[in-house]
């Protein structure tokens, strides 16, 4: 029998008011003022930003049980979260990356 595993990827484009508004630091520590906007974003999404920013948009694992955050990859313009029960490689064809996916695609 085989088993589905949920697997979810959700990009975040980068330089938008809507994640740099998310990104406003009470903290004032100066560890924090050399981080670029990205850097920035990747850890608040390591702390879990993307519950609190986008709850609609997360999917429960086929068992009810929760995806997790397993990788961060950064583009120019993005960064690629990757979310699942447990790590699982990213089907280049069916992602949602544009770098992955128009790779894959034949050109007539």
């Amino acid at each position: 029998m085989e088993t589905n595993y949920t697997q979810q990827e959700i990009l975040l484009i980068t330089g938008t008011s809507f994640t740099s508004g998310y990104l406003c630091q009470n903290d004032d520590s100066p560890n924090k003022n050399h981080l670029t906007e990205k850097e920035r974003l990747e850890e608040a999404c390591w702390n879990g930003l993307i519950q609190a920013m986008l709850p609609e948009i997360m999917l429960k694992a086929a068992n009810g049980g929760l995806l997790y955050l397993w990788q961060i990859r950064e583009a120019a313009s993005f960064l690629e979260l990757d979310l699942s029960e447990f790590p699982l490689a990213v089907d280049r064809q069916f992602s949602i990356d544009p770098y992955s996916f128009l790779s894959t695609q034949g050109y007539s």
